[in-house]
C-alpha cells in the first residue's frame, strides 16, 4: 500500500491490470438477442426492396434501421407479416408509430395486467390498408394481423426504443412493465376511428389516419414555394410526425436540426434530397427519390434540402423525435428550424443559398421534362414564376 499522510491509503494496481471501462448498451444487447437483421445506412431508395431476415415474433420477417450514433433518438423497424399471418402479442415502454407500406390488415389493442391479460376493457380492433398511419399507445398490448391470405403486409415503424432501453438498462422492464398509461389510452371505442381536431399552426390531432398520401394539408409559408403541411399529434406521444407537400418545379429551403427525422416519400414522380454537414458542402450527398424512398437525418448539424424535380406534386411523411415535453409545434429544433440563419436560426433563405444548388435542381428538371417554377424566389432562376403565396391550390 502507498501511504498518503497518516490516515489515507490508496491501493496499488499493476499497470497491466488496467482495463478500459465500457458501459453496457441495453439497446445493442436487445438487437443481438432479437437476432434481427440491422442496417446502419441513412438512405434507402425503396423501402419495399429492403431485404429482411427472420423475425418470427413480428409475424415473419423484419429488419431494424439503426444509425450508429449514440445520440440517435429513434430507430426504424421494417416488418413483413406473412399471408394470413399475425404477430405475437406484445407491449413495451417505448413509443411506436406505424406506416403501412403495402397490404391490408388489422390491429387489436387492449390494456393488460402483470400477466398480459386484459384489464376488463374490451379489446379494440381497427382495420388498415397501404397508406394508413397510426401509433400504438405507450405500453398498451397489441397484435397485428395480415388480412390477406395470399399477399404479405409490409410496414415500417419508427420508435424511440434506443434511448428508452439505454435509460432503464433493463429490457425485462421495457417489455414486462404492467403499468397501464390510462391517461393516454382507456380502451375508447372511437380511439382509432380517424376522427381528429385541427389546431392553429397546422396541428392535426388524431390517433389514426386512414390514407396519409391523401389527407388534407395546410399552408406553410415559412418553408417556402407554396408548400403545404400538417403537424401530427398522435396517441399523446412525445415523438412527432408531419406530412409536407410541395408543387411541381419547386423546392424547400435548406435547414438543419438534430438527428432522427425519417423522411418517407408518399407521392411524386421524381425528386431528391441534398444532405451535408460541412460549410463548403464538400461532403454533400444527393439522395434520389421515388415513392417509398426514405432519407434519415443521421447526425447533429446535418443540413438538408428537399426538391421536387418531377411532373407531379410531391408529398413526404416525416417521423421526428420529440421535444421531451417542451411545447414546440415543430419539434427537432423548434422555431429555429424555420428561422433564417441571419436571425440566429437554422434555415438558409433562397437568396442566401449557393447558386450551385439551383443549378443542380434545374438540371434535374430538364432531364425529367419539367420546368423550374422558382422565379418568384430565386433571382437567377431561368424558369418561370410559379407559386408566390404560402399555398398553391
Amino acid at each position: 500500500m502507498v501511504m498518503l499522510g497518516t490516515d489515507m491509503k490508496v491501493a496499488e494496481t499493476p499497470q497491466d491490470g488496467l482495463k478500459d471501462f465500457k458501459k453496457r448498451d441495453a439497446y445493442e444487447e436487445w438487437l443481438e438477442a432479437e437476432g434481427v437483421k440491422v442496417y446502419e445506412e441513412f438512405y434507402f431508395p425503396n423501402m419495399m426492396k429492403v431485404e429482411l431476415g427472420p423475425w418470427e415474433r413480428k409475424g415473419g420477417k423484419g429488419a431494424v434501421i439503426h444509425i450508429a450514433n449514440r445520440h440517435m433518438p429513434n430507430d426504424c423497424h421494417v416488418v413483413e407479416i406473412a399471408p394470413a399471418g399475425k404477430s405475437q402479442p406484445e407491449h413495451h415502454m417505448y413509443e411506436l408509430t406505424v406506416y403501412i407500406l403495402s397490404g391490408r390488415g388489422a390491429t387489436t389493442i387492449w390494456q393488460h395486467d402483470a400477466k398480459g391479460n386484459g384489464n376488463g376493457k374490451a379489446k379494440n380492433t381497427f382495420e388498415w390498408q397501404a397508406g394508413s398511419l397510426f401509433s400504438i399507445p405507450l405500453n398498451a398490448s397489441y397484435q397485428n394481423f395480415n388480412g390477406s391470405g395470399t399477399e404479405p403486409v409490409r410496414y415500417m415503424a419508427v420508435t424511440n426504443a434506443p434511448p428508452m432501453m439505454r435509460l432503464y438498462q433493463d429490457n425485462d422492464f421495457i417489455f414486462g412493465c404492467d403499468y397501464a398509461f390510462t391517461s393516454r389510452y382507456q380502451g375508447d371505442e372511437d380511439y382509432f376511428s380517424g376522427n381528429g381536431k385541427l389546431y392553429t399552426r397546422r396541428i392535426w390531432e388524431s390517433n389514426f389516419i386512414f390514407n396519409a398520401p391523401d389527407m388534407k394539408l395546410y399552408g406553410w409559408k415559412e418553408r417556402g414555394a407554396g408548400g403545404i403541411n400538417a403537424m401530427l399529434e398522435m396517441a399523446s406521444n412525445n415523438t412527432k410526425n408531419h406530412i409536407s407537400e410541395f408543387p411541381i418545379g419547386t423546392y424547400k429551403k435548406a435547414h438543419r436540426h438534430g438527428p432522427g427525422a425519417h423522411l418517407l416519400l408518399l407521392s411524386g414522380t421524381a425528386g431528391f434530397s441534398l444532405v451535408w454537414t460541412k460549410e463548403d458542402r464538400s461532403d454533400m450527398i444527393k439522395c434520389d427519390w421515388q415513392v417509398g424512398s426514405m432519407v434519415v437525418v443521421p447526425s447533429d448539424n446535418c443540413t438538408h434540402q428537399h426538391f421536387n424535380s418531377g411532373t407531379t406534386r410531391a408529398r413526404y411523411l416525416a417521423f421526428r423525435p420529440g421535444d421531451m415535453g417542451a411545447y414546440s409545434p415543430r419539434g427537432g429544433g423548434g422555431e429555429f428550424a424555420d428561422r433564417s440563419q441571419k436571425e440566429g436560426g437554422w434555415q438558409i433563405e433562397y437568396t442566401d443559398e449557393d447558386r450551385e444548388i439551383h443549378e443542380i435542381f434545374e438540371k434535374e428538371l430538364k432531364q425529367n421534362g419539367a420546368t423550374c417554377r422558382m422565379k418568384a424566389f430565386i433571382p437567377w432562376c431561368t424558369g418561370e414564376v410559379g407559386p408566390t403565396s404560402e399555398r398553391e391550390t
